[in-house]
């Protein structure tokens, strides 16, 4: 068994996939519209879907904006330097919400950004190998 993917609502696909791919530099890997049910799906990510887990965006085509609610948490990235990455970032128009810096009570750098409908998504640095 592997995760396949995880699957966000998007109001605004453009938009959605223009921070995915420009701003966190994933690449958009299919995109396939359905008429009949109004929506279309859009798979990004950083590797083919054969070897990696992935983001699938769902756009309904009538609807604009969702309620996230309180039980999603966060997806997690892993970067190589989360310091670097926050610039990148927001020079790219991103939104960083947590700026990078140690977990509180732990070791981990990490630092936190929000998507265009608000979803966060997390960067962490690598694992030490101690």
């Amino acid at each position: 068994m592997r995760m396949l993917h995880t699957m966000l609502r998007v109001g605004n696909l453009d938009r959605a996939l223009e921070f995915y791919t420009r701003v966190l530099g994933m690449k958009l890997l299919r995109k396939k519209n359905y008429p009949s049910g109004k929506f279309t799906l859009a798979f990004v990510g950083y590797g083919e879907e054969t070897d990696h887990t992935v983001i699938e965006l769902t756009h309904n085509w009538e609807t604009d904006s969702y309620d996230l609610g309180a039980g999603f948490g966060h997806i997690a990235i892993e970067v190589e330097d989360v310091y670097k990455a926050c610039e990148e970032i927001k020079k790219r128009g991103g939104k960083v919400t947590r700026e990078a810096g140690p977990m509180k009570h732990g070791t981990s750098v990490l630092a936190f950004v929000e998507d265009p409908d608000g979803y966060e998504i997390e960067l962490l640095s690598p694992k030490r190998k101690d």
